[in-house]
């Protein structure tokens, strides 16, 4: 039995969710949860991923994230939808959240942070925000960050990405 399957049998619903990262443990590679998509495909489920991270990093170790199966899920022909970074959505949310605290902040004084550069530095970008990119981060090896990036290896890995983050820095400490 996998993630999936053990947190959301695919019966009778009408979509199926994936919000949390994967345990290690259970080997959770979206191929071998190929044949659950599959499932749900057939049956017209819609996937929500509230987290459209790929992969995120745990200490040490790499783990799948719920962004990989729902871009495996519209490989195969399914309907993935989207909540998370870097989409409007969250932002919109987190905008409506905060104005109610703090009802004069605005974009120009918030500041995005975070190490996935398609999600959180995109999603920072697209909704008018700053962003400070963590580059020992996902990207380490791709930034050669041992302490701080390498500035021409950064510049490179951004460029491939077709994105800019304002600040950077090596890790949060």
């Amino acid at each position: 039995q996998n993630n999936l399957s053990a947190a959301f049998p695919i019966g009778d619903q009408r979509l199926i969710g994936c919000r949390i990262s994967f345990n290690p443990i259970m080997n959770a590679d979206p191929e071998v949860m190929l044949p659950q998509l599959e499932i749900a495909r057939a049956k017209g489920l819609k996937f929500l991923c509230a987290n459209p991270d790929i992969v995120v990093d745990r200490g040490a170790h790499r783990e799948w994230c719920a962004g990989a199966l729902a871009q495996l899920y519209t490989q195969i022909g399914g309907e993935s939808l989207y909540f998370g970074k870097p989409f409007a959505p969250i932002y919109d949310l987190a905008f409506r959240r905060l104005k109610a605290l703090a009802p004069d902040i605005s974009p120009a004084s918030v500041l995005a942070i975070g190490d996935g550069v398609q999600t959180d530095v995109k999603g920072a970008s697209d909704a008018g925000l700053d962003a400070l990119f963590i580059a020992g981060g996902l990207a380490a090896r791709e930034t050669k960050t041992k302490r701080d990036p390498d500035p021409t290896a950064l510049a490179q890995f951004l460029h491939a990405e077709n994105q800019s983050a304002k600040y950077t820095i090596g890790f949060l400490r």
